[in-house]
């Protein structure tokens, strides 16, 4: 866990003075099948893209709160990261975006039977979105809608 300490006056000073948004009661699904039987997917707000795609757009006021779809047949070193926070040391995850996105690690379960299936698209987001009314109000629905009619029943969320 982290300390203010660590960070620049101005980022300490945004900290508190952020409005923080609280969701209570906390949305929950329990789980209805053994994770042996489980389709998975994936959910990073790494703010990864795949080569070639868009990437996400650092002009949006309060961050861009669209999604990108990344197949589960990726390389991860052909994944984009686009991430603009300036308040960590992103050097590990450009050379290892496993880090952020563990879709190797992933395969590699399923292979070993721990899960069930993985689902054939994931989903990577940007963090550091100081205005997410139009996340919750529209790439989150949307990113759900998703997941349904893939008949995904996990998602591993891996916040940046």
């Amino acid at each position: 866990m982290g300390d203010l300490s660590e960070f620049s006056p101005d980022i300490v000073r945004f900290l508190k003075n952020y409005r923080w948004r609280k969701i209570d009661p906390v949305p929950w699904t329990p789980w209805r099948k053994p994770l042996s039987q489980s389709k998975l997917a994936l959910v990073s707000s790494a703010g990864l893209v795949p080569e070639n795609e868009p990437l996400f757009d650092e002009t949006i006021k309060g961050g861009d709160f669209s999604f990108r779809e990344i197949s589960s047949g990726i390389q991860a070193d052909k994944l984009i990261f686009s991430h603009t926070s300036n308040v960590f040391d992103s050097d590990g995850i450009k050379q290892d975006p496993n880090i952020v996105f563990p879709i190797d690690r992933v395969i590699e379960i399923k292979r070993s039977g721990w899960i069930g299936a993985v689902n054939h698209r994931h989903l990577s987001f940007m963090g550091s979105i100081t205005a997410p009314g139009r996340l919750i109000a529209n790439s989150a629905p949307d990113a759900a809608a998703l997941f349904v009619e893939d008949g995904v029943d996990i998602v591993m969320l891996i916040p940046v």
